[in-house]
């Protein structure tokens, strides 16, 4: 059965962003139906949510993640499959744990099988409901257009920090180009707060050193890596070289991309776009989204990207202060955009 989450009071300061997720991300309508997903840990966020949805009137189920499994999950149960398989509009707000990647793999099959308007807000917590999920969803649907109008002309895209990276993707027409600015369609669920554009790149080099976050459970562990960041040396869409003053990290970074063939593989090339996210929090929901450029190694997103290789492990990596080109024009200087 479902759960009722609930909270009275539930935390004002929540509301502005629920609404946003509800309203605007996920523009849900009366006529039709949802499923949160969520855990203890999130509760009042999803009982925000919950109220927000239930303003609206539309119908929806609501699963507590613990009362359902054994936590990690080693699959997402049967019957939030199925109820999922009957909604609309779905929404993932719970925190990660180790190895759970699977079970949510199965729910996003589920969403891309039924055209489904998700919105995956994978380890949520207070301060991204109060920064990221405040911003103005439309105008950076906007600005994301306008990069990604641009970005599927470009043959390749260059990025510079003053910290160190010099990378460069080599683009194909045959990897498509995805916006999720937070603005959710049927065609592709997105992350909230979204505020990203993103592709498959056919090839990557140079390095690209991450003083921001790395992504998956191994952001909780490090958080912030300004003062230790990570230097990966990319060569031909594979990490050549690992380095790190935190060899702690050096080394889980390296066994989390050893997991599989093409867990060291660059899977994803993407830009941030969220103007509402202005400094790094240590947190990968949130600090994907600041203006600039992330990288991930392993798992494609090849149902959207159109590439040809999977990966059952997915790991993001966030650096500080871009310049980025597309071809021969520059796009953005120190962090700001220039479009």
């Amino acid at each position: 059965m479902p759960d009722r989450v609930f909270l009275h009071p539930i935390d004002p300061e929540l509301i502005p962003g629920a609404r946003n997720a509800i309203r605007v991300c996920l523009r849900l309508k009366r006529g039709e139906r949802i499923t949160i997903i969520t855990d203890e840990t999130t509760r009042e966020i999803a009982a925000a949510l919950q109220q927000e949805v239930e303003a609206v009137g539309s119908e929806y189920s609501i699963f507590s993640l613990e009362h359902h499994a054994r936590r990690p999950l080693q699959s997402m149960p049967e019957h939030i499959l199925e109820d999922l398989s009957r909604s609309q509009v779905s929404i993932f707000a719970a925190q990660t744990q180790t190895g759970e990647l699977g079970a949510r793999i199965q729910m996003t099959a589920v969403v891309n099988n039924y055209h489904m308007r998700h919105g995956h807000m994978v380890n949520i917590n207070r301060e991204i409901m109060l920064k990221g999920m405040r911003a103005d969803f439309l105008e950076i649907d906007a600005l994301s257009q306008r990069l990604v109008e641009r970005v599927r002309q470009a043959k390749r895209v260059t990025c510079k920090t003053p910290h160190g990276t010099e990378f460069e993707a080599e683009l194909s027409p045959k990897l498509k180009w995805l916006k999720t600015s937070g603005i959710i369609s049927k065609d592709k669920w997105g992350n909230l707060p979204g505020g990203e554009i993103f592709t498959s790149p056919r090839n990557t080099n140079g390095v690209f050193v991450v003083d921001g976050v790395v992504g998956d459970y191994l952001c909780e562990r490090y958080g912030d890596l300004q003062s230790s960041p990570l230097t990966i040396e990319v060569e031909n869409n594979r990490i050549r070289s690992l380095k790190s003053e935190n060899r702690e990290l050096r080394d889980d970074f390296r066994l989390y991309t050893s997991t599989d063939e093409n867990s060291n593989r660059v899977g994803e090339f993407a830009i941030g776009t969220n103007t509402a996210c202005r400094d790094v929090i240590g947190h990968i929901l949130q600090d994907e989204k600041i203006p600039g450029v992330h990288i991930a190694f392993g798992h494609p997103y090849a149902e959207h990207t159109g590439a040809n290789w999977v990966s059952k492990t997915h790991i993001d990596c966030v650096g500080r202060d871009f310049d980025i080109w597309f071809d021969d024009e520059k796009v953005m200087e120190h962090g700001k955009f220039l479009v």
